[in-house]
């Protein structure tokens, strides 16, 4: 199998309908700019397509397809989430019923947005390996239509309709940048732009989780991952398949990966400069742009934001994280003599630096505490590592000893600063 430019221009003409599949807009960021060196940052905001993802590209050309040769009046699907909800959205809008497994791990929004496209969902397994089999048991035991995440050749050349869309939208790219989960969209938009402008550079990136293109390029073959662990679910396949790999491997030039926290900074940069709400998976681009591995410098770069779907349980982890690597969120220890106003005294000291107490608790049962000894945990929010490193200092320097136990470098500064 294969997929070549005129199966993508067919997947285009196929793709008529802007109530399933919209155009999406770019947007320029400066921020970025200034943070990577590059000479332009613009961002391919496929977070705002419908469903939230680019998935219903691949889903909507693959079940067109099948109603053109024959008459299918079911479809099954396994996906983690964006996969779901875009052949949901396809198959109601073409008049055809949709089962979609997903692994019970999956967030809850996207559960409930794919039965709200009108699918039916069963939840099946830990992981999308585990829905992946039970998917291909449902098939087995019926004539449905089985429409892969990725390892199908109408799929990657819906997908890559977005590459033809990335190249009318800023023909001068230097490097556009796409995240990658089992392949199918950096296939299709790699041979897109491999027609279409040959000397832009096509990166692909992984979390580091949940990476599998490194190794499957070095050994020439497919491999998977027994488990992932990544934030970014949307790109958490556990592995490719042949006909990605080799189209990665012809029209492809690089494969970075970025870690759970460069992701968290990655999305929570975006809403804070560019106004933008992304998922792990969309965030990735970004968080490979902002590493070491990938060097943009004077270049015109295309991040793609592929996915919107932020589950709230996973927003509030991926803040807390962010925030907490920023040094905005301090968890301070202080040593006391356990008698009245300790706590206030301490408090003060906190408040007169405009910082905000979150939580706040004795504790007196541990064995490095003698008799009338007590530790105080609190939990500050400050502006950042400068502002930690006043309130840190501050309570030292008023005679109490202070640990800081979620960042010991600031520990390091607050000694440095009594013993001077």
């Amino acid at each position: 199998m294969t997929v070549t430019f005129a199966d993508v221009e067919a997947a285009a003409e196929r793709i008529d309908d802007p109530t399933v599949v919209k155009p999406t807009p770019v947007e320029r960021s400066t921020s970025l700019e200034e943070m990577t060196g590059a000479d332009r940052v613009m961002l391919k905001l496929e977070h705002l397509q419908w469903t939230g993802s680019f998935k219903t590209r691949g889903a909507y050309n693959k079940i067109r397809a099948c109603l053109e040769t024959g008459d299918p009046d079911h479809v099954v699907a396994a996906s983690a989430g964006n996969h779901a909800q875009g052949v949901a959205l396809a198959a109601t809008t073409l008049g055809v019923d949709a089962t979609i497994v997903m692994p019970t791990t999956a967030p809850q929004t996207k559960v409930d947005a794919t039965r709200g496209y009108g699918a039916s969902v069963e939840l099946v397994g830990q992981d999308f390996q585990a829905a992946m089999a039970y998917a291909q048991e449902l098939v087995a035991e019926t004539d449905a239509e089985f429409v892969h995440a990725f390892d199908d050749p109408e799929i990657v050349a819906g997908q890559g309709t977005l590459g033809i869309e990335m190249c009318e939208d800023v023909p001068e790219a230097d490097t556009i940048v796409v995240p990658i989960g089992g392949g199918g969209l950096i296939s299709g938009i790699a041979t897109a732009v491999a027609e279409l402008s040959p000397e832009t550079r096509v990166v692909g990136v992984q979390a580091t989780g949940a990476a599998t293109v490194p190794d499957s390029l070095e050994k020439g073959i497919p491999q998977t991952l027994e488990s992932v662990d990544t934030i970014a679910d949307g790109i958490a396949t556990g592995g490719i398949s042949e006909l990605t790999l080799s189209i990665i491997e012809r029209h492809v030039d690089e494969v970075v990966t970025v870690t759970n926290g460069e992701i968290a900074d990655a999305i929570l940069l975006l809403m804070e400069r560019a106004k933008q709400v992304v998922e792990g998976a969309g965030a990735a681009s970004v968080a490979a742009i902002r590493s070491d591995d990938l060097d943009v410098a004077g270049e015109t770069v295309m991040p793609l934001l592929c996915g919107g779907n932020l589950d709230m349980t996973m927003l509030r982890t991926v803040l807390v994280h962010a925030l907490t690597r920023r040094r905005q969120i301090l968890r301070l220890r202080v040593h006391i003599e356990d008698r009245p106003g300790k706590m206030a005294e301490i408090s003060s000291l906190i408040a007169d630096h405009d910082a905000n107490i979150q939580t706040v608790r004795h504790d007196r049962a541990l064995e490095d505490l003698d008799v009338g000894e007590a530790y105080l945990i609190f939990q500050v929010e400050t502006s950042g590592a400068q502002h930690a490193r006043r309130i840190v200092d501050a309570i030292a320097e008023s005679g109490y000893p202070v640990d800081v136990i979620n960042h010991p470098d600031v520990n390091v500064l607050a000694t440095d600063a009594d013993r001077a």
